[in-house]
């Protein structure tokens, strides 16, 4: 088994399904919320989405694993800190935290006053993220209906004096920016704001759309990097013969094609012989629709970031604009698990919820994957179930198809929440998640 870890990670480790217990907790306390955020999968009213607050005994059944964790993140779909007992719960698992593990939580900051502050940084929490999709408050009140960039500016603030107060040097705050194509250009701006309103780290990641009608709002190519530069060496090599390849799909299926179409028909399917050669797979279409001048200027941005990171001293982290090939699902290789405010033990983001999302125009049902319940069993028991330990280790296999990437479209294996099982025949559905290519970035 090491040896096929080494094969799949490239590091030399143990095998991680084989653990007797997780090494990182993410905790659910809540499902309620104080704002109406656009993008969440909780107002797109398709999930059926239960709201509620974990109980103390629901939190109590986690401890028998806190002392073997590195890290415990108390979010899911709700605000964190609308749970009454938040400052309990964060007091009481770093009591049984091992020495550097950490205990954090992101939030829309608004009930961040300054006694929250102190008693949250003096309970314990070790790091916060901050929800900040925009500097202008016409557009972040777009974005997070009910929220004001005053708040956010008002709870680093408090979060700034609670740090110094209580001595908490190792303390850190960061901003959260779910990028979009309606905010895209302010991200230079918004990440020089937070660095100098405190922000340590900020992570931007891309848009999962939750409805239809934000399809339109993603900033990134639903093609592969390994399929874009395919495409991209043959797209040259037919300019260099005069050949426009954006004509293909006017003439394929034309039954007498002239020269010209003969050819580039002929350059076309020695470029999909080619990527079969490679084992990639490719989306004509949409390769053909890529919109180039669009991803150079997101590039430009990205550019801008980073250098801005630099200056400003602020650690950011960029999520990949294309899917990348070399999938890897830092859930699974981090040996975490999810767990929901009614008990429930889940495997990932991508299954912890009911809920519908698009992709490339595709419509997905996802339904949550359950391993068990805190009232039915204990945390380690469910943990080292044969049926939760075979997901993990197949999952590790990343034997699964690229279903985004598919040349016909999401299947009925996979585009339907009954899975149970893919066109590979593998029994993990993970082949239409997004989450392992690093177009998604979350507090982990």
């Amino acid at each position: 088994m090491g040896d096929l870890t080494n094969r799949i990670t490239g590091k030399k480790e143990r095998f991680l399904p084989g653990r007797s217990q997780p090494s990182k907790l993410f905790v659910e306390i809540t499902t309620k919320c104080n704002l109406r955020c656009g993008m969440c999968v909780k107002q797109n009213g398709k999930g059926g989405i239960v709201e509620g607050h974990m109980s103390r005994e629901t939190f109590r059944a986690l401890e028998p694993v806190f002392p073997f964790l590195d890290a415990v993140v108390l979010n899911g779909i709700g605000e964190p800190l609308l749970h009454p007992q938040l400052d309990d719960f964060i007091r009481r698992a770093k009591e049984l935290l091992r020495e550097n593990a950490w205990i954090g939580f992101q939030s829309n900051g608004i009930l961040l006053t300054e006694d929250r502050a102190l008693s949250l940084v003096r309970a314990g929490l070790d790091r916060i993220c901050l929800s900040m999709d925009s500097i202008s408050q016409n557009n972040f009140g777009k974005i997070r209906q009910g929220g004001e960039v005053r708040d956010v500016q008002r709870a680093f603030a408090a979060l700034a004096r609670a740090k110094t107060v209580c001595g908490r040097k190792d303390f850190s705050t960061g901003i959260e920016f779910v990028l979009m194509r309606d905010n895209l250009f302010e991200l230079p701006d918004t990440i020089r704001w937070a660095a100098r309103n405190g922000a340590s780290f900020a992570l931007i990641t891309q848009l999962l759309p939750y409805d239809r009608t934000l399809v339109n709002q993603t900033v990134y190519d639903t093609n592969t990097w390994e399929a874009i530069a395919v495409y991209k060496q043959w797209k040259a090599r037919a300019e260099r013969e005069g050949l426009d390849m954006h004509r293909y799909f006017d003439t394929f299926m034309k039954y007498f094609k002239d020269p010209g179409e003969e050819e580039l028909f002929r350059l076309v399917e020695q470029m999909k012989e080619d990527a079969v050669s490679r084992d990639i797979a490719l989306h004509v279409e949409r390769l053909l629709r890529r919109d180039e001048e669009w991803f150079a200027k997101v590039g430009q941005v990205f550019e801008e970031v980073e250098q801005i990171g630099e200056e400003e001293g602020i650690s950011v982290t960029l999520p990949e604009v294309a899917p990348k090939n070399n999938r890897r699902c830092e859930f699974v290789e981090s040996s975490s698990a999810f767990v929901s405010w009614d008990g429930d033990i889940h495997p990932c983001y991508f299954l912890w919820h009911r809920y519908r999302c698009y992709v490339g125009g595709w419509e997905k049902h996802v339904k949550p994957w359950v391993f068990g319940n805190l009232r039915e069993k204990d945390i380690i028991e469910i943990w080292s179930d044969q049926n939760y330990r075979s997901f993990r280790e197949n999952v590790l296999h990343y034997n699964f198809p690229f279903c985004f990437d598919c040349s016909f479209a999401l299947c009925d294996y996979v585009q339907g929440e009954h899975f149970e099982q893919d066109c590979y025949i593998e029994s993990v559905p993970c082949g239409a998640c997004l989450w392992c290519t690093g177009l998604f970035q979350c507090l982990q």
